[in-house]
C-alpha cells in the first residue's frame, strides 16, 4: 500500500497493485479463469467467458440506444443474471449505472429517474405499472422491460459473434461508476457517487480480509441493487474469480435448499436472514459443511445467534462487516478469529481504511471515549449526485461524518453505540422516521405524526408509528394502504398508536421520540 492523493485532495492509503476500473475486475477474472463458474441461477449456469459474453452484446445493444461515457443506466431490476450482466455492460461504455430497488414506488422512482438524469431505464416487465409516466420523466426516452425469466426475453439471443467487440472504454479511476441512492434526512434521497477506485478497493478488502479465492460459492441472498449485493457480493465474487449463486428472492427453505445443493462457502447476510435460517425446521439435518464465511452487517447481531451458529455450525466464520453506502460497503471488518470475544464490537478498520471518533467541535476523543464516527479511505464516496450541500455537510477532509455514535478501543477494535438519529433498522434496511412521517402528513386526517422503531425478535426492529387524527374512524388500515403508495413496502408501518391529545415536545418544539418509545415500550400509548 501507499498515500496517494485523490479527488481534489484527499491523501488516501491505497492498494498499489489493483484494476483500473470496475469492468476491469471482470477482464481480469475471465483472463484467470474463463471456464470458471461465474454465475449460478436456477438452471443457467455461465462460465466467465460466457457471461462476458452476454455483457459484450448488451454493451452493444445500450451503444446503439445512444449510451456512452458518463451518461446513466437506471436498473430496476430484481436479483437475476440481468443485474450483474447489465452492470458490466454499462460500466464497459464508460456510463454509470444507477440501480434501484426494486420495492420503491411511483414518487420515489419519479425522483431518482429525473435527479440522475437517466437516458435509458431497465426494469423488470413486471414492474411497468409503477413506473412514472413518461412526461414526468422527458430526459429518459428508452425503457427496456425484461421478462421474469430475462435470459429467455432476449439476452441470450445476443451472441458474442454478432456484438461489436470494440474495448472497453478507458476511464479514469476517480470517475463515477455507480449512483446508489440512500434515504435523506430531509426525506429526499441522495445519489452517492461511487467511484471504481472505491469499488474495486472494496472488493479487494472482501477478498485479503475474507481469504476470497476461485474456489468459494456465494450466495446472493440480499437486493443486488443495495451496496451490499452489488460490491460485498458481486464485485467481491468478480475479483476473486469466483462463483455467484443468484436467490431471485430470499426465504429461510430456499436458502437452505440452494446453500447445500451447491455447496455455498460463503455469504453476506443481514442478522434477520441468520435468525429466520436457524427458526427453519430443516435447518437441524441440512449438510452446510462447505460454508467458512458467514458475513454480517446492516444491524447488530443477538449474542444469543452468534453462539447458536457457533454450536451447530463449528467452522462457520462469523465476520462483522461495518459501513454504508457511503463507504462503498465495508469500513471495517471483524477478524473471524475474534467475533466471539468482542461481541460488542464491528471490528478493525479495513486496510486502506481510517477511523475516527470525533467531539462536537471537531477534536478526536481519546480512545475508549464516546463520540461521532467518521470514516475515510479510497472507498468513501466522492459526494452526492447534484447536491453540493449535503456533500459539503457529510464530507469534512476526505472524511465521511457517519452521524453513528461509537468508540474506539485501545486495540483499533471499533463499537457502535447508536446510530443516525430518527433511523429505523428494519432488517438491515434502513428507514429515515421523516420519510414515513412526510407522508403520513400526506393524509387529510393525519394532524401529527412521529414514526419509531418498534424491537422486533426476528428483524431487529419494525415501523411504529404515532398518529394524532381530526376525527375518530381512521383504522390502521387506511394509514397503511395510504403508505404503500408512496413507499417501499419494507418502510409502511406495521403498527399505529392513535392519539387524539398532541404529540409530547420539548421546549424547542421537537417530538421527544425517547418518551414515546418509553410508552410504547410499556404499553401505555
Amino acid at each position: 500500500m501507499r498515500w496517494e492523493r485523490h479527488f481534489d485532495g484527499r491523501v488516501v492509503r491505497c492498494f498499489i497493485e489493483r484494476p483500473e476500473s470496475t469492468y476491469a475486475l471482470l477482464a481480469d477474472a475471465v483472463a484467470a479463469n474463463p471456464h470458471g463458474q461465474a454465475i449460478v441461477c436456477g438452471k443457467t449456469r455461465l462460465s466467465y467467458r460466457e457471461f462476458q459474453g452476454i455483457v459484450v452484446a448488451w454493451a452493444a445493444r445500450l451503444e446503439d440506444l445512444g449510451v456512452g461515457r458518463g451518461d446513466r443506466v437506471a436498473m430496476l431490476l430484481g436479483n437475476g443474471i440481468a443485474f450483474p450482466a447489465i452492470l458490466f455492460a454499462v460500466l464497459r461504455l464508460g456510463a454509470i449505472a444507477v440501480p434501484i430497488s426494486i420495492r420503491e414506488q411511483t414518487p420515489g422512482l419519479t425522483y431518482m429517474l429525473a435527479h440522475c438524469g437517466a437516458k435509458v431505464l431497465v426494469h423488470n416487465a413486471d414492474l411497468a405499472d409503477r413506473l412514472p409516466a413518461a412526461s414526468a420523466t422527458p430526459q429518459l426516452p428508452t425503457r427496456i422491460g425484461l421478462g421474469s425469466t430475462a435470459l429467455e426475453s432476449g439476452i441470450d439471443r445476443l451472441s458474442p459473434g454478432t456484438a461489436r467487440q470494440r474495448s472497453p472504454v478507458a476511464v479514469d479511476a476517480e470517475e463515477t461508476a455507480v449512483i446508489l441512492y440512500t434515504s435523506g434526512t430531509t426525506g429526499r434521497p441522495k445519489g452517492a457517487m461511487l467511484t471504481h477506485l472505491g469499488i474495486c478497493h472494496s472488493a479487494m478488502h472482501y477478498e485479503c480480509c475474507m481469504g476470497l479465492s476461485a474456489q468459494d460459492r456465494s450466495v446472493a441472498a440480499v437486493p443486488m441493487s443495495h451496496v451490499t449485493g452489488l460490491v460485498a457480493l458481486i464485485a467481491a465474487m468478480v475479483r476473486a474469480a469466483a462463483t455467484l449463486i443468484v436467490m431471485p428472492t430470499f426465504t429461510a427453505t430456499d436458502f437452505l435448499d440452494l446453500a447445500e445443493r451447491e455447496r455455498m462457502t460463503h455469504t453476506l447476510l443481514v442478522p434477520a436472514m441468520y435468525n429466520l435460517i436457524l427458526r427453519e425446521p430443516r435447518f437441524e439435518d441440512s449438510d452446510l459443511s462447505d460454508w467458512r464465511i458467514g458475513g454480517f452487517g446492516g444491524a447488530p447481531m443477538a449474542t444469543a445467534t452468534i453462539e447458536l451458529l457457533a454450536r451447530k455450525l463449528p467452522k462457520l466464520q462469523l465476520m462483522n462487516a461495518y459501513g454504508a453506502t457511503e463507504t462503498t460497503s465495508p469500513a471495517t471488518l471483524m477478524p473471524a478469529a475474534h467475533t466471539a470475544s468482542r461481541l460488542e464490537s464491528v471490528g478493525v478498520a479495513v486496510p486502506c481504511g481510517e477511523v475516527v471518533v470525533m467531539d462536537d467541535g471537531g477534536r478526536e476523543v481519546p480512545r475508549g471515549e464516546d463520540g461521532e464516527i467518521w470514516l475515510r479511505g479510497p472507498m468513501v464516496v466522492r459526494g452526492y449526485w447534484d447536491d453540493p450541500q449535503a456533500t459539503a455537510e457529510s464530507f469534512v477532509a476526505g472524511y465521511w461524518r457517519s452521524g453513528d455514535l461509537g468508540s474506539i478501543d485501545a486495540d483499533g477494535y471499533v463499537r457502535v453505540l447508536d446510530r443516525k438519529k430518527d433511523m429505523i433498522n428494519r432488517g438491515g434496511y434502513k428507514i429515515y422516521s421523516v420519510e414515513v412521517e412526510n407522508v403520513l402528513m400526506a393524509h387529510p386526517e393525519i394532524v401529527e405524526a412521529a414514526a419509531i422503531a418498534k424491537p422486533c425478535p426476528v428483524l431487529g426492529e419494525r415501523v411504529h408509528a404515532f398518529v394524532c387524527t381530526k376525527h375518530e374512524g381512521v383504522t390502521p388500515e387506511d394509514l397503511a394502504r395510504h403508505c404503500a403508495r408512496s413507499l417501499a413496502d419494507y418502510k409502511v408501518p406495521d403498527s399505529f398508536s392513535f392519539r387524539r391529545e398532541p404529540l409530547p415536545r420539548n421546549a424547542n418544539g421537537k417530538v421527544m421520540k425517547r418518551q414515546l418509545r418509553d410508552e410504547m415500550l410499556a404499553g401505555t400509548d
